[in-house]
């Protein structure tokens, strides 16, 4: 009876342990897999608002940039962005005229349009214009703090390292002209660092088995005109 009684109890450790076993082997990839998502959505934040100072550095200076303190400091310190402001002159303009229907160089002729031209600062204007906002996990919308924008060069994880998005901008030749082009991205391997090593080679290899596929997440292509983010 006593040995009977130790059999059950052994078999009963075994099956607790072998329970334990299935479910950590289940719930080990769940894991994986949320985390590699949340880590996702953080880099993709962070470069789209890469993105947007990049678009709008190459609005003010006509090219990309290739180095974060370059980026943010210019786009912060200087009133550099020329806009082009209309101010309609009403009191000249005839009751019978609809002003939208009159072509602009027309319209500054008669002395019904001004074309004032001003400087701002960049910064301001796509805050002004929202430009800055995001939304987070939850859902809910905020707006990019002055420190956030200035932290969008580091990835956000692992949390113990801090390194910054590798960064490049250039110009490639499509059909004759210079087109400026821009890249930010940050590899999985660098990325993943802090995870499970076997299933961090397993998620680059299968993302690298597909012809062009950059295992990592980047916005822009120093091969492409385009600002797309493999991300979205």
């Amino acid at each position: 009876m006593k040995t009977k009684t130790i059999v059950q109890g052994l078999l009963g450790l075994v099956i607790v342990g072998l329970a334990f076993w299935l479910y950590t082997s289940i719930m080990k990839p769940v894991r994986f897999d949320h985390e590699y998502n949340v880590r996702r959505e953080a880099c993709a934040t962070k470069l789209k608002g890469i993105r947007t100072l990049q678009e709008q550095y190459k609005l003010t200076y006509g090219v990309y940039c290739g180095d974060f303190d370059t980026l943010v400091n210019r786009l912060y310190n200087e009133d550099s962005l020329k806009i082009t402001q209309r101010v309609y002159n009403y009191e000249a303009i005839p009751a019978d005229v609809d002003i939208n229907e009159v072509p602009q160089l027309e319209a500054i002729k008669k002395g019904y349009l001004k074309l004032i031209e001003t400087y701002v600062n960049p910064i301001a204007q796509l805050r002004e214009q929202g430009k800055l906002k995001y939304k987070d996990a939850d859902g809910f919308e905020h707006e990019f703090t002055d420190e956030d924008i200035r932290n969008f060069r580091y990835v956000p994880y692992p949390k113990d390292k801090k390194y910054d998005f590798q960064l490049e901008a250039g110009m490639i030749d499509r059909a004759g002209l210079q087109v400026p082009v821009f890249e930010a991205k940050v590899s999985l391997k660098d990325l993943l660092s802090d995870m499970d090593e076997q299933s961090v080679i397993n998620k680059i290899a299968a993302i690298e088995r597909v012809p062009g596929k950059y295992a990592g997440w980047k916005v822009g292509d120093m091969n492409q005109a385009i600002t797309d983010g493999n991300f979205e």
